[in-house]
């Protein structure tokens, strides 16, 4: 029982990362503040079916809270401003950006891989190699301890 439900909640944080890319891509482009996305979220029943609703406002919220941060920390290691990343790989950048920084219960490679993931789900054709690379320099960076253990 206890392994279903440590599945049940594996899938819902799947599913709430693939929804804060969407409401991450509605706010970059909306600007609207993040209760107003979160509220249409919620009154469409089919976009949350099975998500862990609670992570997806956690990561929403912080997300945008922290954007302009987020930002800065992958600034340096683009191959251009970040203001003419693509919407769906900037959003999924903040997404594992703030995982790998405020979530330290979720081992790197688990953030590095959904990212890549919702990469090849969301992005252009080979946005997850770029996608890949930006995080794995950031997990380097505020990982360095969890990486280096592993090595």
């Amino acid at each position: 029982m206890a392994l279903e439900n440590k599945k049940t909640n594996i899938r819902g944080r799947i599913k709430a990362r693939r929804n804060t890319v969407q409401a991450l891509y509605q706010w970059f482009i909306t600007n609207k503040s993040p209760d107003e996305v979160i509220y249409e979220f919620e009154h469409d029943e089919y976009k949350l079916a099975k998500t862990d609703v609670e992570y997806f406002k956690l990561l929403l919220r912080g997300t945008i809270t922290h954007h302009r941060e987020l930002d800065s920390r992958i600034a340096d290691l683009l191959d251009r401003p970040v203001d003419e990343l693509d919407t769906i790989e900037r959003a999924i950048l903040h997404i594992g950006c703030y995982e790998l920084e405020h979530h330290s219960d979720i081992p790197w490679k688990s953030v590095v891989n959904e990212s890549v993931e919702l990469a090849k789900m969301f992005g252009a054709e080979d946005s997850y190699k770029y996608i890949n690379g930006v995080l794995d320099k950031v997990a380097k960076d505020l990982r360095y301890n969890e990486i280096k253990d592993v090595s």
